[in-house]
This record gives structure tokens, sequence and C-alpha cells, in this order.
């Protein structure tokens, strides 16, 4: 694409749950405006926009791909993304970097409950959208009842922007209800099409489509209501301009109809986003993006201005086997000329720049200048990741990221070659990179490396991937919980270490006193040694043994917690005592007190919130109690129930699928650590015998 002006830009996140054809529809997008010779097909792997290996391995899209082409002197920028609920994340990006949304209907699969969160973000941007169903060549679909349960189901108002000509396997081409036109399409896929003949048996239907398109668009604009009141009718530009009015404030979905595999429908839906679709100047005179000045103190709105300052926001980072480390930025203000510096923002960092691009799929097509409005990728950027804004040196800014959820289901890892632990770790930072949704930690406590994902599809990807990319296999399992133990009343005991030997032996001698302190206090230690009972200079060797033997407690060696340790006693020999001898002396004294103090279990607590439709309230609650978990409050929302509770992390490992079954896939939810409670006395007894058993079976080092 030739460099665009930005009113002769459209940028469009196409959404959708997954299934619904997104990929295959912008395929026909492709063919037919001559961008490709002919369609791929998914199923094959031969799709421009699912060109990833594990896409076509899987047959679904897990990231978001970049089609750029012109249509009508225009710039068309569409952002396909993946509709599995693993990877939505991908697709809340785009959709906050997008001006409009076009959402795909299969009118085989009708609506998906996958579709909700999505939905109610683009309302959250007051994105405008049109609507398109698919897949009418399929058996059993009918458009009318499918866009009659999508004005219920998303409480909207819609019109008709095209109809089908013939049904099913017979779906021949489409009526154009602007024009009036009527278009059939060739049946090689290539997307021509030719002017028909409106059949008669449609013209009825035609005739009150037509009357509604015009009302619909009428009621979007007082002076149009007017003049359709007066004359009966309103000209093509009239139905336009009400409807891109209309569309601009979400109080009509303009709808479009066809069959994106045999790419029947497709000239009029590239219309149609050209037509009915804000530019980025037209969305930043509606809704500017509101940035902040790098001191935090003041806002500033964003035009699509090419002569104002640099500012653009990254909201993909890919590390392309052939191309290097890639990131797509959304240029908001002024524009960025190919192999040119500016700062990062976000870090505080310059970034000498590199060569820009514009891609469809993983073709990339060098261009010299980016301008507001335009999404490009750039290349060889140092420090930059996703998130962060770039702006001109001398006016820095920070473009807000949308929030995105907290990766929930977590993977224990243990690379299949002890050789590999330093490369797998690498790896995985380098997947963070690219998919900022997947989080990766070292559990210091349990000593055990985690990564977290959005689901069981994504952690399995990110595997994958793990292999592909970087040679590395895992073994993977559920990450351990790490429990602490800590002691439930005050004990005293003597720790006394003596060794003699000849020449020099070893002695150390210390009285400890063990109380409890409250939960989540950690630990304290007091030295209350008078008369020299054990010199200064090995007072901190006794501290040390007590560090030494918290880490493992009596109980089940986990870490000891919320326990003051004090020394009052003791004795040493003038020759034979070492720093060494009342390390060891504190040791003992601390296990032979804690045995005496009542040692408890202690398990991770966690608030936990769940958003559910009301009808799986009661099933949602019922198994949270199951799990121990305690209630706290519940808060209506607009399409359900937030539920409250407390619940043992122990209960929640594998609460991601649970929740997906007992909703329907519509209920989400979020989990922060809380406190430490002690475990209930059953249970305690079988996890010690299981954590014994597991550590007699465990292979000796």
């Amino acid at each position: 694409m030739k460099e665009s002006k930005p009113d002769a830009i459209r940028n469009v996140a196409v959404l959708s749950y997954g299934g619904a054809g997104k990929t295959t529809l912008i395929e026909a997008f492709l063919c037919s405006s001559g961008t490709i010779p002919q369609m791929g097909s998914v199923a094959a792997g031969t799709t421009a926009m699912d060109y990833d290996p594990e896409e076509q391995h899987r047959k679904v899209s897990i990231q978001t791909s970049l089609c750029q082409m012109s249509w009508n002197d225009t710039a068309l920028t569409l952002l396909d993304t993946p509709g599995a609920p693993s990877f939505q994340a991908e697709a809340k990006q785009a959709a906050h970097i997008a001006d409009a949304a076009l959402w795909v209907f299969n009118s085989s699969a009708g609506i998906k409950n996958e579709l909700e969160k999505l939905w109610e973000y683009a309302a959250e941007r007051s994105l405008p959208g049109l609507i398109v169903i698919s897949g009418l060549d399929k058996e059993g679909t009918a458009w009318a009842p499918l866009v009659e349960e999508i004005e219920k189901a998303l409480e909207i108002k819609t019109v008709p922007l095209s109809m089908p000509i013939g049904r099913e396997a017979s779906l021949e081409g489409v009526v154009d209800l602007l024009t009036g036109e009527t278009f059939r399409y060739a049946s090689d896929g290539s997307g021509k099409r030719q002017k028909a003949e409106v059949p008669a048996a449609l013209s009825g239907e035609v005739e009150a489509a037509r009357k509604k398109l015009m009302e619909g668009a009428a009621e979007a604009d007082d002076q149009l209501l007017e003049k359709y009141l007066g004359d009966g009718t309103l000209t093509t530009q009239e139905i336009l301009k009400g409807l891109k009015s209309g569309a601009a404030t979400r109080s009509v979905f303009p709808v479009l109809c066809g069959s994106a595999g045999k790419n029947v429908g497709t000239v009029e839906v590239l219309n149609a986003l050209v037509a009915l679709l804000p530019s980025p100047v037209e969305r930043a005179a509606s809704h500017p993006v509101q940035a902040t000045k790098a001191d935090g103190k003041e806002t500033v709105s964003l035009t699509s201005d090419p002569g104002a300052p640099f500012a653009a926001y990254v909201f993909k980072t890919i590390i392309d086997p052939f191309m290097g480390r890639l990131n797509y930025l959304r240029v908001y203000a002024g524009a960025l000329a190919s192999d040119t510096g500016f700062l990062n923002a976000t870090r505080s960092v310059k970034e000498k720049g590199g060569r820009l691009f514009h891609t469809v799929g993983k073709k990339y097509t060098p261009i010299e200048k980016a301008v507001a409005g335009d999404i490009v990728a750039i290349a060889k950027l140092k420090d930059t990741q996703t998130g962060d804004t770039l702006t001109s040196d001398n006016a820095p800014l920070l473009i807000p990221k949308p929030p995105l959820p907290r990766p929930l289901l977590s993977f224990a890892l243990e690379p299949k070659s002890k050789a590999d632990v330093e490369k797998v770790s690498l790896g995985l930072h380098k997947l963070v990179e690219e998919d900022p949704s997947l989080e990766f930690v070292r559990n210091i406590e349990t000593h055990e490396m985690i990564l977290s994902a959005m689901g069981q599809l994504h952690g399995d990807v990110a595997f994958e991937r793990l292999k592909r990319k970087y040679g590395i296999e895992v073994n993977v399992h559920t990450p351990k919980v790490p429990y602490k133990e800590t002691i439930r009343k005050a004990a005293s005991a003597q720790g006394k270490y003596k060794k003699q030997t000849g020449g020099h032996g070893q002695y150390g001698d210390a009285w400890l006193k063990l109380e409890p302190l409250k939960r989540g206090a950690g630990f304290q230690f007091v030295d209350e040694i008078v008369g020299g009972a054990i010199p200064r200079n090995f007072i901190p060797a006794v501290e040390k043994g007590v560090v030494e033997a918290l880490r493992e407690g009596i109980l089940g060696g986990f870490p000891v917690v919320d326990v003051r340790v004090t020394l009052y006693d003791g004795s040493y020999h003038d020759v034979d005592s070492s720093e060494m001898a009342f390390k060891i002396a504190a040791s003992m004294g601390f296990k032979k007190a804690m045995e005496q103090a009542a040692p408890a279990l202690l398990e991770p607590i966690m608030t936990v919130e769940v958003s559910t439709p009301d009808e799986f309230m009661g099933a949602v609650i019922g198994d949270l109690n199951s799990r121990r978990g305690r209630i706290q409050d519940t808060v209506p929302k607009t399409h359900g129930t937030i539920i409250k509770a407390a619940v043992p992390l122990a209960e929640m490992l594998k609460y991601s699928s649970v929740l997906n079954s007992l909703t329907g896939g519509r209920g989400t939810y979020s989990m922060d650590f809380l406190t430490y409670e002690e475990v209930p006395r059953e249970l305690a007894v079988r996890l010690l015998e299981e954590q014994k058993q597991a550590k007699a079976a465990a292979p000796a080092h």
C-alpha cells in the first residue's frame, strides 16, 4: 500500500468467537481485492492470516494477524483476531487500538457465550461496528432468525445492508439494499460478480428490507428523519450519511450477509467498511485517546494530525525466524520515517528506529513513512515491548494500556534434560515477550518454574512453541501448593552441640524460647543474653542457625513463619566454641522447642471473584462451598452477579475447567492472595502423610 492520508485509512478489528469464520472472510477480502490470486483454506493450513505452525496444526487462530490492502482508494487495515477464550487478550489488544469492529457470525453456530467479554469491552470503548452473517451456503441456515437472535442477545438495533439470493447450497449472490442492485457471484470463489435482476419471489422482501434500512438511517439524524417523513424516501448518499452517524454512536448496527467460504457477498462488506466506519481523524474527533504527560500530572487528547509530535502505542511483539524481532504499533499522532530514532517514553530510553513495514500475514512490504492513523511493523528495536508508548524525544507521553485479565491456570515445568534449565528460562521469557498474557515465575518457596496461562489450550500452545522455536521439551505437572508451618503455643528448649576430638573440639549451647506471632508477622529474633553467658560475637551465629532451621519445619519440611525466637541463656567453652558450633546448637534447640510448641500446617487462602450469569449463581456458590470456600459477598451487575469468596489455593488449582463446565463458558474469575490459615486437622494429617510418601519415593540426589 502506498502512503495514505489519515482520513483515507480504516483500522478495523475483526472480532467474534472461535470458528466464526473471521480468517476465511479476510481470505475472501484478499482474493476479491486482487491482493492474492486465489483463496487459501483454514483446513488445509494455506490462509495468509493463519501462518503460524501451531495455528496450521490446530486449525484455529492463536494470535492477531495484520491484513493491509487497498479498497476504493482507502488503506484498509484489518486485524484478524483469535476467538478462543484462551487467546482473548490478543483480541482485546486489537480492539484497543482499532477505530471500529467487524463482528462475524457463523450462521450454523449462531451466538456463542465466549463473545460476551469482547462485546462488553467494545461497548466500553464505544467502538462502532458492522455485523456479517457468513456461512449461509451451509445446510439448515437462514439469516433472518439469526438477526433477531443477535438483536435480542446483544440488546442492539440492526438494519439490513444486504440480503441473500438463494438458500443453503444454492446461495448465488446478494441484493445490495443500499442501491437496490442485485449481484450474482462467480462460483470459482474469485469474488467476481455480475449485475442481475432481483428474483420476482424476493421483490416484496427486498422492498420491506429497504424500507427498514431507510428508517434506520433516518432515525440516526434529525434532518434526515424530517426529510424521510416528508418524502417517504432517501437518496443513497443520505442513507449512507445516516447509517454512518448511527454506527458511530452504536445506535444502529448495519448487517451484511453471504458466505466467506464461497466468497459471496464480500464486495458489499468491503464497500461498507470503507463507507460506514470512521477514519482515524473522525474517531479522534469523537473519541480522542487521552495520553498522560510523562510527569503524570496532565492529560493530552491525541488528534490524528501528521504534523503533530510523534506518538504511537505498541500492541504486539513477535520474534520472526527470518525478520527477527518485530514490534507492531499504532501511530496516533505525527509521523515516523523508516530508520528514524525516537523515545520509548514508557522505559525512558532512546531507540535508534528501524525499517517500517505494512503486512499481510507474514508477508512484509517495506514503507518509507508511517503517518497518524497508520498501523505498521517496525524491526530491530532493542528495548521496546508490548504496551510501550513511543514518542518524539521532546514530547514524551504515555498512552493507556487495555486492562488485560490475569492468567489463572498454572503449570509447573521441568526440562526433560537437566542441562536445559537455563534454556527453558530464556525461552519462556521470550514467549512472555511475544504474549504478555502469559506469566512466568520461579517460585522460591516450592523451587518450581511456573508458567501461568489463560487456559489449557493457551498453555499447550506455549509448550509447543517452546519445543518448535527453542528446541526445549518440558514435563508439565500441577504446581505444588506453598504450604507453611507455624506454632500455636510458647515453648522453650536447649540446643547443645558438643564434639570432643583430638585438638580443637566443638561446643555451643543455646536456650531458645519460641512464641507464636500474629498471622503474617513473619519472624522475629530477640537477644536477651545478659552477663556474657554467650559472647556477643557468637550471637549472630545463633540467629543464622535459627533462620536456617526456619527453612524446613518439623511437620512436612515446609518453611516456618509467624514465630518469635528469643535467645535467653546458654554457655560456651573458651577453646572449643565457634560460630559453626553455635549455629548447629541453635538449629537443634529450635527443632526441639518447635516439637513442644503445638506445630500446625498453614495453607494460602485466596480472595476469589467469580462473575457469572444469574442462572448459574446457585451452582457456582454450591461449588465454592464444596471447595471449603467462604462466600463473603454477592454484587449484582448488568448481565449477572459477582460472587466474592475466600477459598484455599489448593482447591482452586483446576478451577478454570470446572467453572467453564458449570457456566457453559460464560463465567470468569480472578484470584489474589489473601492470607495464610491453618489447614483443618484431618486434612493436615492426610497431606503430611502424602508428603512423607512422596519424599520416600523421590530418588536420592
